[in-house]
């Protein structure tokens, strides 16, 4: 009895099963037979270029559980950043993270698999406009959100992200601050410190488009959902659901109180991603898309790998002052 051969698709879904596994629960079958010839090159690729590959809590569950080392919030990646061993970084994120994996590893390779993944909030503010801030407010601390370039950073006194803000913002002992560029997190925090936050007109383009009414429905129509917003949404969708928190804040609640439904207003992969890890949670998705996040595929992942590109480099005056306020931060 003759038996049909088997194509290089079919081997290399037959060779990464046990990776798909990890993501069977929100990767259909007919969508893993696509991926699996990429995930087995990435994987080779990286011992043979001695790279490792860091993902945002926003990549796409096939990336974030599959190719990834690393994997995190902002303030998770800047942390294990500082102690990668290999010779190369793929950031799979967005420009702001790996110019920040850059700025710990200034003697590293860094690549970011497309150069057009940007960031509303990053765009939103030039190291001009921080000088222009300070000119206004002489004397008062500027505390830098890490989605922003790092020329902006090396204006500032120190950074933060989401999940440390409020303890870079009480750490600083003083009852007045710029917090730049996020609006909404500013005003987020400033209610949790008592700190009088200056602000500046920047906001995330998909937790902008949350509304308070949204938060109301999804309540009304999932009375047993647990909802947890993301401090980038406004302080009245925050107002409206049970909690707020970073990305990695959201995941530990998640685990910790381990509800029978949750509903994640943030990006839509973190729902897939916390899901792929909890298949007995059901995870109701009123989320939004980040256009920058999606252009890290595995396609672009692997062809970073094959070809070197595109390497990320800051300059050297430029460096040096951004790194100061990021380790300022990392250092609390």
């Amino acid at each position: 009895m003759s038996t049909l051969p088997t194509s290089p698709t079919d081997d290399a879904v037959a060779r990464t099963a046990d990776l798909y596994e990890r993501v069977r629960h929100v990767v259909p079958a007919v969508e893993w037979a696509a991926f699996a010839e990429d995930v087995e090159a990435i994987l080779a690729l990286k011992q043979q270029k001695d790279a490792v590959v860091l993902a945002h809590n926003y990549q796409t569950p096939e990336i974030f559980h599959c190719v990834s080392d690393i994997v995190g919030d902002s303030l998770a990646l800047a942390r294990e950043a500082q102690h990668v061993d290999a010779e190369v970084i793929v950031l799979a994120g967005v420009h702001f993270m790996a110019e920040t994996a850059k700025l710990l590893n200034p003697a590293k390779r860094v690549l970011v698999p497309d150069l057009r993944a940007g960031c509303s909030l990053a765009e939103s503010i030039t190291a001009a406009d921080v000088r222009g801030l300070r000119a206004q407010h002489p004397g008062v601390p500027v505390v830098t959100y890490v989605n922003t370039s790092a020329e902006v950073k090396a204006e500032s006194d120190i950074c933060c992200t989401s999940g440390n803000a409020v303890a870079v913002i009480e750490s600083l002992g003083t009852d007045r601050v710029i917090m730049i560029p996020d609006e909404f997190l500013a005003r987020n925090v400033a209610a949790q410190t008592g700190v009088e936050v200056i602000t500046w007109p920047g906001r995330c383009e998909v937790h902008e488009r949350f509304t308070p009414g949204d938060v109301r429905q999804l309540r009304a129509e999932h009375p047993e959902a647990l909802v947890l917003a993301h401090p980038e949404c406004s302080p009245e969708v925050v107002a409206e659901a049970h909690g707020s928190g970073s990305t990695a804040q959201m995941l530990d609640l998640v685990q910790v109180r381990r509800p029978p439904q949750v509903a994640l207003i943030t990006e839509c992969s973190m729902s897939d991603n916390v899901a792929a890890q909890h298949p007995d949670i059901d995870f109701v998705r009123p989320c939004n898309i980040c256009p920058h996040m999606r252009r890290s595929t595995l396609g672009t992942i692997r062809r970073a790998l094959e070809t070197g590109t595109h390497e990320v480099t800051v300059p050297g005056d430029v460096a040096e002052r951004a790194r100061r306020a990021v380790e300022r931060m990392l250092a609390l």
